[in-house]
């Protein structure tokens, strides 16, 4: 039996015997993090995903684990005491995430370029403010540097008009692979994890939802897990699952639609990010360092609920447009090496001006059958809105959970004892070059040598000449991460589809090979894996 059949059999086992607490539809940031804060209290919970991992939204961001500038701003100009106190309470999350999860998460300095002095009052001040904000918990004092300081920082920087620059600090992060790590600690916690698994409906006795009907797209076969409640935490499409329980629901999301671009590195030193503070549709604009390349991003616009959206080469246009107005190296279309769009789930709000308006706030609410559903958020926030779902769901649902939530202190799979951030111990123990022993490092944590261990065997050959994957990562894997598509790994477990798409079409058919050796698919399998890899790769 194969390690997921063994999971799902095991799954199944927990629910025919009426062992069941929760479960957590979605497997998304709001999901996995719900999944670990409910088997951290000791509750049993199933998580189950329609596709993979985090293979929407919460794969698609820019990045950051952020406050919210733009928000902090929105709160003064409107004197919107919420808005404030959700920056001040995401603040408080960024410091809990990077201390939680420290080989995904870094502190990143990022810069504003001043081309007005009378611009200088109104940035610095607003990013004082920031810093107040985070109290105990900063990540650093934001301050004024010379024009140039932010040109050595910024050597592509439009140096005429450039008066100086603003420099503060924010959080980075690998959200792919926090949303797996997330998952991953939940099951080490005793969750089970299904992705790859659909909530096709909700099943209800005596009024009430008690169970839920799921299609695993994998075997084929579909099964009734029961459960004394039921969390919708879908994202985009928590919606459609109301509508599962309510066929009329009114629905309470909207969508917007972003996209990121990547460059290659010289667009983008390492060690700051660019913000550029004002866009022609009320956006900011990030410039950032991320896996060896430029993380350009985002827009901002009204969009349908679809599963896979697509950029439009307009909305392309509009990010190249806006950096050519600030660098002074002329960057082309050509330079582009990965696009990719997201949803982002937004609170429906009457009488906005318009997506780019809305902050990023959450909303939780009980249908009268008791399909629990949480809507909206962040990642930044993605923990404080697991401990609210959950501590509902304990009251909802009547259950007995072993302990509080400790999710604010609990160190998430692979940060428990990081070590070695360069990576250099592990190069020389190892053998590896030295960017895949820090890539490594930072993408597995203190388990790296699980990984790096399979070199020994003979894995250690790079996917691609250009990046730092390597096939051990893809044997790792299809054994203990879930991984059953060659995009699960190309796009989600690494980022090389999101860095380069070209890249990730080549390596497809080795990433294939890999694959079908430890699954034992047959050629008609390896052949429908390399279509689909070619179909739907960024």
């Amino acid at each position: 039996m194969s390690e997921r059949a063994s999971r799902l059999a095991a799954l199944r086992a927990c629910s025919d015997k009426g062992e069941l607490d929760l479960i957590v539809i979605g497997g998304g940031a709001t999901g996995c993090g719900i999944a670990v804060d409910a088997a951290s209290r000791g509750l049993r919970v199933a998580l189950v995903e329609k596709h993979d991992l985090a293979e929407g939204t919460s794969s698609h961001s820019t990045k950051l684990v952020h406050g919210g500038v733009r928000y902090l701003e929105m709160a003064v100009k409107k004197l919107d005491r919420g808005q404030y106190h959700l920056v001040r309470e995401a603040l408080r999350e960024r410091a809990t995430f990077l201390r939680n999860a420290p080989h995904l998460a870094r502190r990143l300095p990022l810069v504003t370029p001043i081309y007005s002095w009378l611009e200088v009052p109104y940035v610095f001040s607003g990013l004082i403010l920031y810093d107040l904000l985070a109290g105990s918990r900063s990540l650093g004092h934001s301050a004024l540097v010379s024009r140039r300081e932010a040109l050595r920082r910024f050597p592509m920087l439009r140096r005429q008009g450039l008066k100086a620059g603003v420099m503060y600090y924010d959080g980075q992060f690998n959200d792919a692979r926090m949303a797996l790590t997330l998952a991953l600690t939940a099951q080490e916690h005793g969750a089970f994890v299904a992705n790859h698994c659909e909530a096709v409906a909700l099943e209800k006795s005596g009024g009430r939802i008690g169970a839920v009907r799921v299609r695993d797209a994998v075997g084929g076969e579909e099964f009734t897990l029961a459960a004394r409640g039921v969390i919708n935490a879908a994202g985009p499409f928590v919606d459609s699952i109301r509508c599962l329980d309510e066929p009329e629901a009114d629905p309470i999301l909207e969508a917007s639609s972003g996209i990121h671009i990547v460059l290659s590195a010289r667009f983008s030193p390492p060690q700051s990010g660019l913000l550029i503070p004002k866009t022609e549709d009320g956006r900011v604009l990030f410039i950032l360092p991320w896996q060896g390349h430029a993380l350009i991003g985002t827009t901002d616009r009204p969009a349908a609920i679809v599963e896979h959206p697509q950029a439009r080469e307009d909305e392309i246009d509009y990010l190249l447009r806006h950096i050519n107005r600030y660098f002074d190296i002329g960057v082309q279309r050509d330079d582009v090496s990965a696009v990719w769009a997201g949803l982002r789930p937004l609170i429906r709000h009457q009488g906005e001006a318009g997506t780019a308006q809305l902050v990023r706030e959450h909303l939780l609410l009980t249908s009268p059958s008791g399909l629990l559903t949480i809507a909206g958020g962040k990642w930044t926030s993605y923990r404080l809105m697991a401990e609210e779902a959950v501590d509902r769901a304990v009251a909802e649902f009547d259950l007995a959970p072993a302990c509080a939530c400790f999710t604010h202190k609990l160190r998430l799979a692979g940060g428990e004892k990081f070590v070695d951030p360069s990576g250099k111990l592990l190069a020389v123990e190892y053998g590896l070059d030295a960017d895949v022993a820090y890539h490594l490092r930072h993408a597995y944590g203190d388990r790296a040598e699980r990984v790096a261990d399979l070199v020994r065997s003979g894995l250690g050959a790079r996917l691609h000449a250009g990046h730092p994957f390597i096939e051990a990562e893809v044997v790792h894997a299809s054994r203990h991460e879930f991984a059953e598509h060659a995009g699960d790994v190309l796009v989600r477990r690494m980022p090389l589809a999101l860095l380069d798409s070209r890249a990730a079409q080549n390596a497809a058919v080795r990433v294939v090979e890999l694959m079908a050796g430890e699954k034992g698919w047959d050629r008609a399998r390896c052949d429908e894996e390399l279509a689909r890899c070619c179909s739907s790769l960024v």
